[in-house]
């Protein structure tokens, strides 16, 4: 089951990074062109907040059953690199950019200025975009 949820973990990022490429340069383009906020772009940004908050639901399952996530917090983890990276570091951060992308969703949701809207979208994903792919562990990243 562990290795199962890694892999899907791993490849669902792939999907995330997509999802949430595809929704920033789709607003980009809305709001370059002047567009209003249509339902049609608000989908595509569920879209994005959608594949964070199933990749959120597998990563917390696998930070529990997984032999380097909880189980190995410790003094000598935070010592070593890529334990901390595992431990602390990756789990952290990418809460943190789950959140900024939540956060964008949910304020562009609100009625108001189309410009006002379409900036939220591209500040809040993309910050949260920036973060996750700061600390994404490259070196066993399939």
């Amino acid at each position: 089951m562990y290795i199962g949820l890694k892999h899907l973990h791993s490849y669902l990022a792939y999907l995330l990074l997509a999802a949430l490429i595809f929704s920033i340069v789709y607003v980009i383009i809305q709001f370059v062109g002047k567009k209003s906020f249509t339902e049609k772009v608000r989908k595509v940004t569920l879209v994005g907040f959608i594949a964070t908050h199933l990749q959120l639901l597998i990563g917390l399952v696998l930070y529990l059953i997984s032999p380097v996530g909880l189980s190995n917090f410790s003094s000598e983890a935070m010592s070593e690199s890529l334990s901390r990276l595992y431990v602390l570091e990756h789990p952290l951060t990418m809460l943190i950019g789950i959140i900024l992308v939540s956060i964008g969703y949910i304020k562009a949701k609100k009625p108001g200025d189309d410009a006002r809207r379409f900036r939220t979208i591209i500040v809040f994903y993309g910050l949260g975009l920036i973060l996750m792919l700061s600390r994404i562990p490259w070196s066993v990243w399939p």
